[in-house]
């Protein structure tokens, strides 16, 4: 399987509804809180230049996007087989 990182922020409605599209496909994620800033954020910025905004999601090493990015590639059936699924 592969392995998934995210970015959010507690109160982040966005990153909510992504986390639990993942919950629901059975995929393990590392999720990394930026709600405080501190150098997980300046680790997204560099690793997502001028993405600004959270969740920012990452399939092993592969920036995807936002939580409407996610949702699109599930849509449109190509994100099982980034996952490993």
């Amino acid at each position: 399987m592969a392995r998934v990182e995210i970015y959010t922020k507690s109160w982040c409605g966005y990153c909510a509804r992504a986390k639990d599209l993942l919950s629901r496909k059975g995929v393990a994620f590392d999720e990394y809180d930026i709600s405080m800033g501190g150098p997980k954020r300046q680790e997204m910025l560099e690793r997502a230049p001028g993405a600004a905004t959270v969740p920012q999601i990452f399939i092993d090493n592969h920036h995807v996007g936002g939580c409407d990015d996610l949702v699109a590639l599930n849509r449109s059936g190509r994100l099982d087989p980034l996952l490993g699924l």
